[in-house]
């Protein structure tokens, strides 16, 4: 899709006229034009140059000017490798200067490191972080944590949404770098010019580092947020809602029976509430969930067996037909049942309903106090002697 970006003299008015929105009447902010200030013309971006003085004065006189950097996309290595140095020169001037990045949209990755680093944010979605200590301003507010749709990403960019980014993100995770492109392209099944591009995207958001063309260190924790962020567990996988008369606890042991005589080729493996509950519990309950590759049309011969009736609301049990099967990748074994693998079932979490979130997050933990233990050491080594 064609991306819409407004100019940047719409961009700043349109940012300006939020600020008065949220500020009130009696304040006055404009954009001012000083003598000898470092400021870009409109059309002619100078390297290193801020592109307006904006003016915010308090109706009792006393005002504070924002050096404002605009900007029709940016993204964390942005922030590291442009706008930090930036604000570190600005504040080298004046401890009293202080530095606006404006943008039509800003990520929540990207907003937290700059609330890290003190540096002042406004997009057009809403996210707004102003701190100004006089006169005295102290603005946070949260607009959208997806790009708005027509104002997505560069078309030559690569994005973590979709089956194949989900591939990729997976192979990632659950190998420890060095490995160059083409090595993940092969191990994934996908294309070099679809991993090179992916690549490119996961740079631009300090996901992964490179020295050269090998990939020498991954955020995988930071790569599982964002991947989840363009999830919706329930909505982007068919699934049949059933419910266990006899509770869940009967139907665990009778997938335990199952196992023997359950065709190889329909899989099937747990996610969910119960999953994470085995390795980092955080509650009890929850809806008991099975991966199963025709998860739809093997309903009701897998309620047979396991004593299942379908029903259209308050089901405990739910059968997921995955949009890929990389969910089956890497699997383990725990309690004699197949579980999806830790980075999968992290993503399931996160992007699940209610409290399923919380569950993803202390599946993350467990993950963060234990990666010698999960996670192999290169591509060969997947799957491999690792732990469950």
């Amino acid at each position: 899709m064609e991306r819409r970006e407004p100019s940047r003299d719409v961009l700043l008015e349109q940012g300006l006229q939020a600020l008065r929105d949220l500020l009130g009447p009696t304040w006055h902010v404009e954009r001012r034009v000083r003598e000898g200030a470092v400021v870009s013309a409109p059309g002619n971006r100078q390297s290193g140059a801020l592109d307006a003085l904006v003016e915010l004065r308090s109706d009792d006189g006393t005002y504070a000017e924002l050096l404002t950097d605009l900007r029709s996309d940016v993204s964390p290595r942005t922030v590291e490798e442009i706008v930090l140095p930036k604000f570190a020169l600005v504040r080298q001037v004046s401890a009293f200067t202080h530095v606006l990045v404006m943008a039509p949209w800003i990520s929540p990755r990207t907003q937290g490191m700059l609330r890290e680093h003190g540096v002042n944010y406004l997009d057009l979605t809403g996210n707004i972080s102003l701190r100004v200590p006089r006169p005295a301003v102290a603005i946070y507010t949260q607009g959208r944590t997806r790009a708005p749709r027509g104002a997505a990403v560069p078309r030559a960019k690569a994005t973590l949404a979709g089956p194949k980014a989900g591939r990729l993100v997976r192979l990632l995770v659950d190998a420890a770098p060095p490995y160059r492109a083409g090595e993940l392209a092969e191990a994934a099944g996908l294309s070099l010019p679809y991993v090179s591009r992916l690549l490119d995207a996961l740079e631009d958001h300090l996901l992964i580092r490179r020295d050269g063309r090998v990939i020498t260190d991954v955020d995988w924790p930071g790569l599982l947020r964002a991947r989840a962020e363009t999830l919706n567990l329930l909505r982007q996988n068919r699934y049949v809602g059933m419910l266990a008369p006899n509770g869940t606890a009967q139907v665990w042991a009778a997938l335990r029976d199952l196992q023997g005589s359950w065709p190889r080729e329909r899989r099937l493996v747990v996610t969910g509430s119960h999953a994470a509950r085995l390795v980092a519990p955080v509650a009890v309950g929850g809806q008991l969930m099975l991966y199963l590759p025709a998860a739809v049309p093997d309903a009701e011969t897998l309620g047979d067996i396991l004593g299942l009736l379908p029903v259209a609301e308050g089901a405990d049990v739910l059968l997921l037909e995955p949009r890929d099967e990389v969910v089956f990748e890497r699997t383990r074994v725990i309690d004699d049942l197949p579980q999806v693998a830790l980075s999968q079932l992290v993503l399931d979490c996160l992007s699940g309903p209610g409290r399923m979130p919380a569950e993803g997050e202390a599946v993350l933990r467990h993950m963060l106090e234990h990666q010698q233990l999960w996670r192999a050491s290169g591509i060969p080594a997947l799957g491999k002697n690792m732990s469950p």
